[in-house]
């Protein structure tokens, strides 16, 4: 019996780029006029920075939120800003981001789809990334969640399915996973034990060994109900 339900959150309940790329946008909006020689910087200087923290500090990698503000300090630095100032400022540049990239459009039916099985099912959130679903207003339907930065490893490592195997207290074969990618989401909850339902929207070519594949959110709730013996 299917008693808890998975998550991922970007690019599975709503499209990632778009947001990303105007967040980052307003971020170098409000961050320009008070270091105006970041605008100058060239993609190769901001690549070498972002790899000099990455080589310094390797445990962060998997904490998005870290990495990106540690990144954005060390930038400041190189514009000419003493440590304290290049601080407060990454935090500043760092929250304007954080807003913008919690301004999602979810999928069509996907608040939906997750009011439907929230009745019926334990709801949790498993990402990769830095959203967080009660920011997005999604407590009303995620019982708890879990990121990379939480478990010190991002998917397709087993350990942030198996922390939500042992919060909901379920064994893995009462769990299914539901997400985007072929690697992170489906393999990394197979090797977990749980099922999965993988959601692929965009008709990718990609042929992952997933127990279940949707091409609709809205297929979701009879897909899961299949599953269950």
């Amino acid at each position: 019996m299917i008693r808890l339900v998975t998550f991922d959150l970007d690019n599975t309940l709503w499209s990632i780029d778009g947001v990303i790329e105007r967040a980052e946008a307003r971020m170098r909006r409000w961050l320009v006029p008070r270091v105006p020689e970041y605008e100058g910087l060239s993609p190769a200087v901001h690549g070498a920075i972002r790899d000099g923290v990455i080589e310094a500090s390797p445990g962060i990698v998997h904490d998005l939120s870290l990495l990106r503000e540690r990144v954005l300090a060390k930038t400041i630095e190189h514009c000419g800003h003493g440590p304290e100032a290049a601080a407060r400022l990454a935090a500043g540049a760092f929250t304007e981001f954080l807003d913008w990239r919690h301004r999602v459009e979810f999928f069509g039916g996907a608040l939906d789809v997750l009011a439907e099985l929230a009745a019926i099912y334990t709801l949790a959130s498993l990402t990769n990334g830095n959203a967080d679903f009660r920011r997005l207003g999604l407590d009303r339907f995620f019982a708890f969640g879990f990121c990379a930065a939480d478990v010190g490893a991002s998917k397709p490592h087993t350990a942030m399915f198996e922390q939500a195997l042992t919060k909901a207290g379920v064994a893995p074969h009462e769990a299914v996973h539901v997400g985007d990618h072929p690697v992170d989401d489906i393999q990394g909850a197979q090797a977990a034990g749980m099922a999965t339902v993988w959601v692929n929207i965009v008709a990718s070519d990609a042929n992952p060994a997933a127990t279940a594949t949707v091409t609709s959110l809205a297929e979701i709730p009879a897909t899961i109900a299949d599953l269950d013996p």
